[in-house]
């Protein structure tokens, strides 16, 4: 079940949201349990049984954590089995199958693929889980006695399947006690709104541009203006997606109580390609910054022990979101533009313009999620190199294609500023209560119009 799905917005949400608030304070947090674990069953039922196994295989080891705090030895030992288990059930099923295929390339050596279905945010969920034993280690997050309560944070629907990754420490306090105003109801319903007509409307739209840039490729007729077009739309594609499905996940928090962070803050406008991942999934960035990067030393411990964090910090960022080479290749590509950011080019971006460090910024990013986008590396190596003057630099179709889309772009790209949002500050407050549920009916009327009508509605993220 997907949030920008019929049954979702007028079957399930507001059925849950009558439950959750017709059911006792106390209470509350089993009954988010329960709920959560039916969205998650929705559509692979067999899995739940993996949720029910990480949540009680972190939940004990974080007593276990606490029990055993003065013996600081065994106290690390059950924060390693934690930290393993949790690495050994994503790696089974997101890895085991790219493993077996690449070490069957040895000599002798023959694996089976199992051929198993990935179970819907396990990458999301692993990690969320993860940190709670260590945060508990560190006395950053206090322990959970009550199971029913842990569940609930881990099963948390409205960020169980693409994030925000959200750290216990978060929402611990949020778990024990949490009211929901009017007030607060009225700006989460806001924010889902907005989240869905990102996805919907947007981010469906710069979908269908990307796989008609896609479709030139195949046949042949890809040139260097419809390589870049294709390279822009996915960008847009993946930016309204997830950005989009975090703006209803943090939307839907409001609504039940619990603030997550941001994990968004208009990346496009970055300045340089460190700053970008200052600013596209947050949520994902302080994790490895906070439970890897600084662990490894960070930037402490030399310029060569820099470069090596730097390294494994993005190799890892790569493979967590997938299982194959375009992934980790993905990850290192930014790896390299961090270091030379960090240790080669420093100077020479401090003294440019900012619009020219900006269009610098999206040239290389772009050119990254054309890496992401394509897992064959032949497809992706073709059409980067169409993309640099390796096919004909123009067509009659771009020119159909461009027209066509140009309203579309146009808003993509205005969408991906801060326009919006300094247009709406400026407007006057009586202005902005009138102005917001007459938006607010409109992007759902015109998204829940687009659900009735269409059929392309991935979520990307999903995979992950």
């Amino acid at each position: 079940m997907v949030f920008s799905s019929l049954t979702f917005l007028f079957g399930y949400l507001p059925l849950t949201l009558a439950l959750y608030f017709l059911t006792p304070l106390r209470r509350r947090n089993f009954m988010l349990l329960v709920v959560s674990l039916f969205f998650y069953g929705w559509g692979e039922p067999v899995y739940v049984g993996i949720m029910f196994l990480s949540t009680f295989i972190d939940y004990t080891h974080g007593l276990l954590v606490e029990k055993y705090r003065e013996r600081d030895r065994l106290a690390r030992w059950f924060v390693g089995q934690s930290v393993v288990f949790n690495l050994l059930l994503l790696g089974f099923f997101k890895y085991w199958d790219f493993l077996a295929a690449n070490l069957s390339l040895l000599p002798g050596v023959n694996l089976p693929k199992l051929g198993l279905p990935l179970p819907l945010g396990i990458s999301f969920f692993t990690f969320q889980t993860m940190s709670y034993t260590i945060d508990v280690y560190r006395r950053d997050a206090p322990v959970q006695r009550n199971i029913f309560d842990f569940g609930a944070y881990v099963t948390l629907f409205p960020q169980l399947i693409a994030g925000p990754i959200v750290k216990y420490k978060t929402v611990a306090a949020e778990l024990v006690e949490r009211t929901v105003t009017s007030r607060d109801f009225a700006a989460g319903a806001c924010r889902f709104t907005v989240g869905l007509a990102k996805k919907v409307l947007l981010a469906n739209a710069a979908g269908a541009l990307w796989e008609s840039c896609l479709s030139s490729q195949s046949a042949g007729a890809l040139t260097v203006a419809g390589g870049w077009t294709g390279l822009f739309a996915f960008g847009f594609q993946i930016y309204f997606d997830f950005s989009g499905y975090s703006d209803m996940a943090i939307g839907l928090g409001w609504i039940l109580g619990f603030r997550f962070d941001e994990n968004f803050d208009h990346p496009y406008l970055s300045t340089s390609v460190g700053e970008f991942w200052r600013r596209w999934h947050m949520s994902l960035t302080s994790w490895f910054r906070e439970y890897l990067y600084f662990p490894l030393g960070g930037s402490r411990a030399g310029k060569a022990r820099t470069l090596r964090n730097l390294l494994i910090v993005w190799f890892c960022t790569g493979f967590w979101h997938g299982a194959s080479w375009n992934f980790i290749l993905w990850g290192l590509y930014f790896a390299l533009w961090i270091i030379l950011e960090r240790f080669v080019l420093k100077d020479v971006l401090a003294g440019t313009p900012v619009l020219a460090k900006r269009v610098y910024t999206l040239a290389v990013v772009f050119v990254g999620w054309g890496i992401f986008a394509m897992e064959d590396l032949g497809v992706c190596g073709h059409y980067l190199a169409v993309c640099f003057g390796g096919g004909p630099a123009w067509s009659p179709l771009d020119g159909y294609r461009l027209g066509s889309w140009a309203v579309v772009l146009l808003l993509l790209a205005l969408g991906s500023t801060t326009l919006a949002v300094d247009l709406w500050g400026k407007l006057p407050e009586r202005a902005r209560r009138v102005l917001a549920p007459v938006l607010m009916l409109l992007g759902l009327t015109l998204s829940t119009a687009y659900l009735v009508d269409g059929s392309y509605n991935p979520f990307l993220y999903f995979r992950f």
